[in-house]
């Protein structure tokens, strides 16, 4: 696998499990997926998980990238990685979560290897 596509790969794993801990910060999605309303400390620990995975999603595209082109390509990913959970979160809302906690570590994992 060449370095800008595991540079990409990496970019939508971390904005898709980013986006995941957005969502279930939500009332809505957290009680769909745990049966209840998020506590305060809860729904600010997701927002800033979700905020620090968006933020590290930048990484990988300024390291394969320019700067320029790096910033373009993470905008596009973050929209690539909120679609699938469009589709996922509303039908299975525990999969959604499953997906993102698996999906977050092997991310930074690779993110480590690619700096």
């Amino acid at each position: 696998m060449s370095d800008t596509a595991f540079a990409g790969a990496l970019a939508l794993a971390l904005a898709y499990a980013g986006m995941a801990l957005l969502c279930l910060a939500m009332d809505r999605h957290h009680q769909q997926v745990w049966g209840r309303e998020p506590s305060r400390r809860q729904r600010l620990g997701l927002q800033g998980g979700g905020s620090v995975l968006l933020a590290l999603a930048l990484l990988p595209c300024v390291a394969a990238w320019s700067a320029t082109v790096g910033v373009v390509l993470w905008l596009g990913f973050l929209s690539a990685g909120v679609l699938p959970l469009v589709f996922l979160l509303p039908y299975a809302p525990r999969a959604t979560v499953c997906s993102a906690l698996l999906l977050a570590p092997l991310a930074l994992a690779g993110l480590t290897s690619l700096l």
